[in-house]
């Protein structure tokens, strides 16, 4: 048989007979299945993130998410699950886990039964454990440096792994003071949103976030809406798979989890649609998605015990707080991109409250071990036990997480992009991506003669930084190729010479100097683009056009130029945006249109040497 605990499920030394191995074999295969719906919820992350923030950093955000998985992941398997249910016997106590480090269950269970079964359990807390760190890398959404992020990511995993062993491992304290957490609300999603709050302010706002004339958007509010229908659906794996079992009447357990999961969606999506319109006479993309998100977090510690109104109940309150705390951090500044806070943080902490109020033993399974919440017991002991729980969970994520961004923050490698990056975009810094989302980066303040003239300089520098280093290679390559060549007319076979032209020929047609066509168009470029590199170098931009500011119903004419930063000269195509096509390389350079919350269209571009 299985001994049950609150989360995790013990293995007994039982003999094999085929129906222990049935029962194994259906366990399994619900614990599995729920972990392939989990790991979902990644596209939902990351599909949610990158629709919140500027159009220039949304490819990196998308990064973040697989390095979270990827390292995380790596971290989890190597350290972070036997911090959590390691038990070599000398070591064992109450505080941490140790044992079962760069876990393989082969090696720790003898019988095939419970070999398979192990490694299902394992897949299923990994699946819980990369969530936390997915959480943080939305607080610091444009500001930390890939590098940074990935070590934060795996040292997340790490300083999650210790509440996991007080709250669910049958050894940790919190789990003999009687503490209720079903699916990791205090677990997973307090210790993502507290380490996401440290970071936040840690790193400061984004770069003119908070200023006056600052207006904040969403890139895509569509991929932030198809993020949260995914994380929706990822959330009945999270909530349904958490009861460990369908046998012995567990699925009884899941089915309930399940209905409080929508019951509690549906009573947090329509309060946010309620307080939206009421509060803005709009229904606000953003106050929608927080409602729904923060609402299913709330459930998670009750989930496979709480009745329909229960659930209705806790994320129609969840809903309401999330929405309340978003104009509170934009009053004390806190630069949140993605709602980690009010998704996260505060629905953790209501959540972990609300199984202190409504909590009740199961009249099957004795899942909370005889414990019950202030209505049905009149006690007030359950509510003292899980607000303890969340206040210690709350200090030490706060306290762990501030000594590793200090750590990560004073190394060689820093943690905070510098205004330059930040303002260029981490998609170009970090992944080289200058010219796919060009058109559509996101300037978070009006356009005006000043503005553009900042950011274009900013463009400036970047493209005179690549083009050395394009040179470079360009150099270097032309270097191995003539070296090929004179390899190749050596042998004084006439075929081999013709292959020697050829092959020069053919390499020393690199296209424009900072690799703008890809390959298979550099055929079609026509011969200006192919000449890019060698015309002539400019030190000023002159820009001609015409604004028209939609906000305040007016038009004017802009005309300024440009000096590029410092000595440095610019190739007169600069403007020939990287990675779209031959045609928008032709066509930027006399006509651009550029949709920011007002509308610039250069008339005119003129280069002065």
């Amino acid at each position: 048989m299985l001994v049950e605990t609150h989360h995790y499920t013990q293995l007994e030394n039982i003999e094999y007979s085929p129906e222990i191995e049935k029962k194994y074999q259906d366990d399994a295969v619900w614990i599995i299945t729920s972990s392939f719906i989990i790991f979902t919820m990644h596209s939902g992350f990351g599909l949610l993130e990158s629709g919140s923030v500027s159009a220039k950093d949304e490819v990196n955000i998308m990064v973040k998410n697989v390095v979270d998985v990827v390292f995380g992941g790596l971290s989890y398997w190597a350290v972070g699950y036997g911090l959590s249910y390691g038990d070599y016997e000398p070591f064992r106590n109450s505080f941490v886990g140790f044992g079962r480090f760069f876990y393989d269950p082969t090696r720790y269970e003898s019988e095939p039964h419970k070999e398979g079964w192990a490694y299902a359990a394992f897949l299923l807390q990994l699946s819980f454990s990369t969530t936390a760190s997915t959480i943080v890398s939305g607080a610091v959404a444009e500001r930390a440096k890939l590098k940074s992020y990935i070590l934060l990511g795996c040292l997340v995993i790490l300083v999650q792994a210790l509440p996991a062993h007080w709250i669910w491992d049958t050894n940790g304290f919190f789990f003999h003071l009687g503490v209720i957490d079903f699916a990791g609300c205090s677990a997973i999603h307090m210790v993502g949103g507290v380490i996401g709050l440290v970071a936040t302010i840690y790193l400061r706002p984004r770069r003119n976030r908070f200023n006056e004339d600052s207006i904040h958007q969403m890139s895509s509010p569509t991929n932030a809406l198809l993020g949260t229908f995914l994380l929706w659906w990822g959330w009945f794996g999270i909530n349904a798979g958490s009861v460990w079992a369908i046998t012995g009447g567990r699925w009884r357990l899941g089915a309930r989890a399940s209905v409080a999961t929508i019951m509690s969606s549906i009573g947090g999506g329509a309060t946010s649609i309620v307080v939206s319109f009421l509060k803005t006479k709009k229904l606000q993309v953003n106050y929608l998605i927080d409602g729904i998100l923060s609402s299913i977090v709330s459930i998670t510690a009750i989930c496979a015990i709480a009745r329909p109104w229960h659930a209705l109940i806790i994320g129609s309150v969840s809903s309401a707080i999330s929405i309340s705390v978003i104009p509170l951090l934009e009053k004390l500044h806190i630069d949140d991109p993605v709602g980690v806070i009010p998704i996260h943080l505060t629905s953790s902490m209501w959540g972990m409250t609300a199984v202190g109020l409504f909590a009740e033993e199961d009249r099957v399974i004795p899942v909370t071990r005889n414990q019950y919440g202030l209505i049905y017991s009149g006690s007030f002991r359950q509510l003292a036990i899980q607000l303890l729980c969340s206040l210690t969970i709350m200090v030490y994520s706060a306290v762990l997480g501030l000594a590793i961004l200090a750590g990560l923050d004073k190394s060689p490698l820093g943690i905070r992009m510098t205004d330059y990056e930040e303002q260029i975009g981490a998609d170009v810094i970090e992944h080289g991506l200058a010219g796919t989302n060009i058109a559509r980066y996101n300037i978070e303040k009006p356009l005006n003669a000043r503005t553009f003239q900042t950011v274009t300089k900013a463009l400036a520098k970047w493209k005179i930084q690549t083009k050395r280093h394009a040179r470079q290679r360009r150099q270097q390559r032309m270097q191995e190729v003539t070296e090929k060549r004179r390899e190749l007319e050596k042998s004084g076979d006439e075929t081999a010479q013709r292959t020697a032209t050829l092959f020069l020929n053919e390499n020393t047609d690199i296209g424009v100097a900072n690799g703008s066509l890809p390959h298979s168009q550099r055929s079609t470029a026509t011969k200006e683009i192919r000449q890019f590199p060698r015309t002539p170098r400019v030190s000023v931009i002159s820009l001609t056009g015409d604004i028209d500011d939609a906000s305040k119903d007016s038009h004017r004419q802009i005309n300024t130029s440009v000096e590029l930063p410092g000595s440095s000269s610019l190739q007169s195509g600069f403007l020939r945006s990287r990675g779209n096509s031959e045609a928008f390389a032709r066509r930027a350079a006399n006509e651009t249109s550029v949709e920011v919350h007002v509308s610039l269209k250069l008339l005119s571009i003129s280069f002065n040497r």
